[in-house]
């Protein structure tokens, strides 16, 4: 299996940044990219899963791909399109590209070109080649609810807590931190995160053992606080205001990909400008997301630490579905049906024919075409 876990060198020698695009542009781009793929997630029903997976392969596709070659907002679209599929919640092309058209302005959405649905479905073979149909991806949601369940104290704060976490979880989603690091270190550094905002202290937790320093260490070895704190300091400068004098300019608009040039040379992308070119537009910096508005994206509530509680977070069931019983005869469905009950001798049975030693034939008229079994 490939690889998906970068340095912080591999993320300052992508192909953007050898294009020509800056380190601050494609952080930009990146998180335009993934706030488009969470509101058109929003706006269309889709799970968090959904949504996290279509973030994932958009952060995988360009650390192959520069942001000049392929426009972002056509790869957004199509790793929505193709997450869809792989979590069981499709959704059709074309209903993507039409919450893709309300939520983009005019000159956003001309790269899409004069055929968006053919854009987007001919990306996907790209998408598919370039993570190397690697389509699972796990979050750090799972473990968030996991370890959260472990954890004992006050079921106010601890729920609280746990909220935190998990939209810190959502807004992790437009760094870089998801191709960094594993789900598991970043579900323990964002409930660490969680914790020191909402001051409440793991003081005990289930199954805590001597050597165990720190409530994660059953969970997650050999982390170092160097890590925690440098997965803290990429989700907290999301919420770092952003002067308006010093607000990066509107992104240039995107030709749209010409389909008949190979895939490293699709679209003729026109020169990224400053903020002195003429018919730019400073743009309204993204408003942040600050963690005294936690509770703007809620998870379900009823969280507790008593013995046999149920976290009641869909897809995750906390306990397994009950066995099948034991089926009276034959496989069960959908492996096929019962097997026919052996059938009594009938009077009328193929016996030999008097002339002809290897043919068979019943008495009397031969019976139709669709009887398989002899009359009851």
């Amino acid at each position: 299996m490939p690889n998906w876990y970068y340095d912080k060198k591999d993320l300052r020698n992508t192909p953007s940044a050898r294009d020509g695009v800056d380190y601050e542009t494609e952080r930009r781009y990146r998180k335009e990219g993934a706030r488009f793929i969470m509101e058109a997630g929003a706006s269309m029903s889709l799970g968090h899963n959904t949504v996290a997976t279509g973030v994932v392969y958009f952060h995988r596709f360009y650390m192959f791909h520069s942001f000049r070659t392929f426009p972002r907002f056509v790869t957004a679209s199509c790793c929505l399109f193709l997450a869809g599929k792989v979590e069981e919640t499709p959704k059709k092309c074309k209903d993507i590209i039409k919450t893709a058209r309300s939520l983009l302005p005019d000159e956003k959405f001309q790269s899409f070109g004069d055929d968006p649905k053919e854009e987007v479905m001919t990306l996907e073979r790209i998408l598919l080649q370039t993570i190397k149909f690697d389509l699972q991806v796990e979050h750090p949601y799972s473990f968030l609810v996991k370890y959260a369940k472990s954890l004992k104290g006050d079921s106010a704060k601890l729920q609280k807590m746990v909220q935190m976490a998990w939209n810190f979880v959502n807004d992790s989603l437009s760094t870089t931190v998801s191709i960094q690091w594993e789900p598991e270190i970043i579900a323990v550094a964002l409930i660490y995160l969680a914790s020191k905002l909402s001051k409440f202290t793991v003081v005990d937790w289930v199954g805590k053992q001597p050597e165990h320093l720190k409530w994660w260490d059953m969970f997650v070895q050999d982390v170092t606080m160097e890590i925690l704190e440098e997965i803290c300091h990429q989700v907290l400068d999301l919420y770092q205001p952003t002067q308006q004098a010093n607000a990066p300019p509107d992104s240039p608009p995107q030709l749209p990909p010409s389909k008949a040039s190979p895939p490293m040379k699709r679209a003729n992308i026109s020169p990224i400008t400053n903020k002195n070119s003429p018919n730019m537009s400073v743009k309204t910096p993204l408003p942040p997301l600050p963690p005294a508005e936690i509770e703007a994206n809620p998870i379900p509530k009823h969280i507790t630490t008593d013995t046999g509680s149920h976290y009641p977070y869909p897809p995750y069931p906390m306990h397994p579905a009950p066995p099948m019983p034991p089926q009276t005869h034959g496989p069960p469905p959908p492996y096929g049906p019962a097997p026919m009950p052996p059938q009594p001798p009938q009077a009328w049975q193929h016996y030999q024919h008097p002339q002809h030693v290897n043919k068979y034939y019943p008495p009397g008229p031969p019976p139709g075409r669709n009887s398989y079994y002899p009359p009851q």
